[in-house]
């Protein structure tokens, strides 16, 4: 699944690809916003972790989940 967030002051939005379902990232998400420390700590699908503070976060854009093609084929 792809996701897309858009930080404050940024002129580029941080996109990644992750293996958690929609659910556990908007979870993630609003327990970031309602912590202490304030920070949002995700997972791609290479095991890469994102760290983004959560006063900075402008938007959390969630992508459907779909498979990726490989190879050559009939469109």
């Amino acid at each position: 699944m792809e996701v897309k967030i858009g930080v404050q002051h940024a002129p580029r939005e941080i996109v990644l690809e992750s293996n958690e379902r929609p659910e556990d990232v908007e979870a993630a998400v609003g327990k970031a916003l309602q912590s202490s420390d304030g920070l949002l700590s995700l997972t791609d699908e290479r095991g890469r972790r994102v760290l983004i503070p959560a006063d900075k976060i402008a938007y959390v854009e969630l992508g459907a989940q779909s498979e990726r093609r490989v190879g050559f084929g009939a469109m």
